[in-house]
């Protein structure tokens, strides 16, 4: 199967030694990547009020 780059929309074929799927190179991964860090790109939702996060800063993860 053929995907295009979510980047530069080049064609990436998906398989095992795609490594970067979907993206063409780690190049296109890391803009995508500085593109969610620095906000340019973000999933709509509800803001969240100071008001409804924990008090404590503290996060516990659960034992599997």
């Amino acid at each position: 199967m053929k995907v295009k780059c979510p980047t530069c929309q080049k064609e990436v074929v998906w398989d095992k030694e795609s490594l970067f799927r979907p993206f063409c190179c780690k190049r296109c991964q890391l803009i995508d990547l500085g593109e969610w860090a620095g906000e340019e790109k973000r999933i709509k939702g509800e803001s969240v009020s100071p008001e409804n996060l924990p008090q404590n800063k503290t996060i516990y993860f659960e034992d599997d």
